[in-house]
């Protein structure tokens, strides 16, 4: 007996050692903790067998508990950190688990009568061993031992249950070395040990040491760790781009990551646990019947960006449908230029094909005799196929520039800019902006936004004293530009198209400007809102976010370093 336990304590204590060169490999440390508390227990067992007299015995077998205790603590912490379930590995959780057993360990080495009712020396084959009469503690001790180990092999089991094949040489192994000494301390409780006050747990203790020794050795037990596949999986689901909901099958929101919080303007705090149909009152969200997944449609009413939502179902063993993935893609950008091309396709073939029109039958009158009416309209006609050009080309630099990094510059020299261009055109209109804006950056995608309104506000304006006014207000996040003048305003029915974001065959803008200063701004992350000014004259709004300052270039040295 006494050979088996020192080859026991030998097979532990390498086993430890190797797991301590591994540190702070995740588990390398609870690791540790298990087979130190097998040594101890094993170690003080051989004391109290050769201990002579009862009192001797009795106290190495009550300092034994100290082993006793820590190896399903060990186990327990091995198992959460080896599997990555190490954000429950924090001292108030690890207080909460120790409590038992340093109870356990106080009840043990100040003999309150708890642990055990009462001790006795007997002698069996030659042996002199010590038996004890278990008190009430004693079976809550035995009970949450077990229990931590039966839930420290769970996540073991799912490695060996899951496609995980690294792991499961693993996982077998150290399921094995914690079977071995389950079962003899089993048959040990229920007296089917033929050597009463013998506990052959220790004994059993050199096959977990050999499992360790394989699972450190062959299989790598520190080396290739499962560890990392939880986070990865919740870092995944957290910080993906697209929005994600999680549902039960009864449409309760059972998680939901940030994306997803942000389309539904709220935070996951307040909507998990809540049924998904308070979140999209209209159903707009809730998954049609059946594991196919679904698509559709998802206009936000936080931020009024449109989602493409699919539905993916969640099955379990057996085919059956327990909850839903609702993912948002955003398609906002997608659509939108859609609608761009929409309408730049209907403006080229409706216009250019009208103005080509009208060239050509004021050019057959011509033919038929001197009209120099008709050349002035043919004139007119060929100056607005060139305009359509230049707001064309206009338009594609911004979508161009809308594609590379957005660069921030004041949005004083962009008005000052913009006003200059359009004094060069329109030399006696009055064009007014506020002075001093500060230090206000914004998009430079904005520029040939200024300038088009500007421009439409004096172009369009039959009164004989044409004028615009410019004016800024920001909150420091936001900046307002405000354009007024003082013409006919634009037409509801122009606006109405503006505000829809598309054209029709029968329904379509008279030019591009507005489409451009619309465009434009939605690039720089804002938009275009249109007023009618009191007594006459329209307003229109451009709101952006202000942006900060670009950083300065640092100075090169013209010296050469010595």
């Amino acid at each position: 007996m006494s050979t088996i336990l020192l080859a026991t304590i030998a097979i532990g204590t390498a086993a430890a050692l190797l797991a301590w060169r591994e540190r702070p490999e995740p588990g390398a440390v609870p690791l540790v903790i298990l087979l130190a508390g097998q040594c101890l227990w094993s170690a003080l067992l051989l004391f109290d067998i050769e201990a002579s007299t009862l009192g001797a015995k009795v106290f190495w077998a009550d300092l034994r508990w100290i082993g006793v205790v820590a190896i399903p603590v060990g186990w327990m912490l091995f198992s959460l950190e080896y599997t990555g379930r190490d954000r429950y590995i924090q001292p108030r959780y690890v207080a909460l688990l120790s409590i038992v057993p340093v109870l356990t360990v106080v009840f043990a080495l100040t003999d309150t009568g708890l642990l055990y009712a009462d001790s006795r020396v007997v002698r069996e084959d030659g042996m002199l061993l010590l038996s004890r009469t278990p008190g009430p503690w004693f079976w809550i001790i035995t009970a949450y031992t077990y229990l931590l180990g039966l839930l420290g092999s769970v996540p073991l089991l799912e490695l060996i249950r899951d496609d995980s094949l690294p792991f499961r040489g693993q996982s077998a192994a150290l399921l094995i070395g914690i079977l071995a000494p389950w079962a003899s301390n089993v048959l040990f409780l229920v007296g089917a040990i033929p050597v009463p006050g013998l506990d052959p747990t220790p004994v059993a203790f050199s096959i977990s040491g050999v499992a360790c020794l394989g699972a450190l050795t062959r299989f790598q037990l520190l080396g290739k760790s499962p560890s990392p596949n939880p986070r990865a999986r919740r870092l995944l689901f957290e910080r993906m781009p697209d929005g994600a909901i999680v549902t039960d099958s009864h449409d309760y929101i059972v998680e939901i990551n940030d994306a997803g919080a942000d389309v539904l303007g709220t935070e996951p705090s307040r909507v998990l646990g809540r049924p998904l149909q308070e979140i999209a009152p209209d159903d707009s969200l809730l998954p049609a019947d059946g594991s196919v997944a679904t698509r559709r449609s998802f206009k936000s009413p936080h931020d009024g960006r449109l989602y493409d939502v699919t539905a993916t179902a969640i099955t379990d063993i057996h085919d059956r449908t327990i909850g839903h993935v609702i993912t948002f893609h955003d398609i906002s950008e997608h659509v939108r230029q859609q609608q761009r091309h929409e309408v730049l396709n209907r403006v080229f073939r409706h216009n250019i094909r009208t103005e080509t029109n009208v060239i050509s039958s004021y050019a057959e009158l011509l033919a038929d005799g001197d009209d120099q009416g008709a050349a002035d309209e043919i004139t007119a006609s060929a100056r607005r196929i060139e305009e359509l050009g230049v707001k064309a080309r206009e338009i594609v630099d911004v979508f161009e520039r809308g594609r590379d990094s957005i660069e921030a510059v004041p949005l004083e020299s962009l008005l000052a800019d913009g006003i200059a261009i359009v004094r060069e055109e329109y030399p006696d209109a009055c064009i007014d902006r506020e002075s001093d804006l500060g230090e206000i950056y914004v998009a430079s995608v904005l520029e040939p936004v200024f300038v088009n309104l500007i421009e439409n506000g004096i172009e369009h304006n039959t009164g004989p004293n044409p004028s615009v006014r410019v004016a800024v207000e920001s909150d420091g996040d936001r900046v307002q530009i405000r354009i007024a003048d003082n013409g006919s305003g634009i037409d509801d029915y122009e606006r109405s198209i503006l505000e829809r974001g598309t054209e029709t065959p029968l329904e379509h803008g008279s030019g591009l400007g507005l489409w451009l200063a619309k465009w434009g701004a939605e690039i720089a992350g804002g938009e275009v809102t249109f007023e009618t000014d009191d007594p006459t004259g329209s307003i229109v709004t451009v709101e952006v976010p202000v942006l900060s300052p670009p950083t300065a270039p640092r100075a090169e040295s013209d010296e050469n370093p010595s």
